[in-house]
């Protein structure tokens, strides 16, 4: 079986008319991409923000002729898009398995490794996260999550109580409780993300009694050994002092999400309450610790 694609770009204001036209036309589904240069990191919960140009792409059953689809639409489109409308077809293949061959084991330290259900790991004697890809952020893969395992496997967490502040998947509440953590709050905003990491923590046989699964204003008060934050910089600016009222004195803190140009502000808003490392840098990214004053 195979299905014919139509895509085009557009502007924010012009999206809305576009998805109309392509659904009153039979369209059969329809994705947008980035297209220009504008990440949307992590959305909060019930918003749907749109980059300001986009593209839209609508799938359509090959039963109709492609010559005739591509005259529907471009005769209905406004006319300034018509010179962005490309085609092309879409053949049937194992989906499943191209999304497994897409997911593969990850080393993010020597001895620590994310592997998927499917794969067996490379290394049975390193750590080994479980972890599938799924709805809520961190996978591993991404720059800022690769770096705070890489601070986790270099620093441990033995004996630790640890905050996992925007927990998403639970990825670094996992990696904590694997190298050594006697409890884990993971806080998050979203409550997509809590049942993720309650998943994911119970595929990596963690004890539920050592872990408390809370959004932020239901959280755990009690002092933390160290707390981890891999979120955006903005809240990470407006958290910096609650982040401080959460740790004993001389607890760790692991920051993530940072890009470079957002470095000094950030340390700015923590130095008061936290003597901090050099940062460590991956691609645009950095990461930044330091211990409670």
């Amino acid at each position: 079986m195979s299905w014919w694609q139509f895509s085009l770009n557009c502007q924010a204001s012009e999206l809305e008319q576009i998805e109309q036209l392509m659904q009153d036309l039979g369209a059969l589904s329809l994705s947008l991409a980035d297209a220009g240069d504008e990440p949307i990191y992590e959305p909060l919960p019930g918003t749907t923000p749109v980059w300001r140009q986009s593209i839209v792409t609508a799938t359509f059953d090959a039963a109709t002729s492609a010559e005739v689809l591509y005259q529907r639409i471009s005769s209905a489109m406004p006319a300034h898009l018509v010179s962005s409308l490309r085609q092309h077809s879409l053949q049937e293949q194992d989906w499943e398995q191209a999304y497994r061959q897409h997911f593969q084991p990850i080393q993010c330290a020597p001895d620590l490794w994310i592997v998927p259900s499917w794969s067996e790991p490379p290394d049975p004697d390193a750590t080994i996260i479980k972890l599938d890809p799924g709805l809520a952020f961190g996978t591993g893969s991404h720059p800022t999550t690769a770096l705070c395992l890489g601070w986790l496997a270099a620093n441990g967490a033995k004996g630790m109580r640890v905050i996992d502040y925007g927990c998403g998947s639970g990825i670094l509440s996992i990696a904590a409780f694997k190298l050594g953590a006697e409890r884990v709050n993971a806080v998050d905003i979203d409550e997509q993300a809590l049942c993720a990491s309650e998943a994911n923590l119970r595929m990596n046989g963690i004890d539920s009694e050592r872990v408390s699964l809370a959004l932020p204003e239901d959280m755990e008060r009690e002092a933390a050994d160290l707390l981890m934050a891999n979120i955006l910089a903005g809240p990470l600016m407006e958290l910096a002092d609650r982040f401080a009222g959460l740790l004993r004195p001389g607890g760790k803190i692991l920051l993530s999400g940072i890009l470079k140009s957002q470095l000094e502000d950030i340390q700015l808003a923590y130095r008061p309450h936290f003597r901090l490392d050099p940062p460590k840098s991956r691609e645009d990214w950095v990461c930044i610790s330091g211990q409670r004053i």
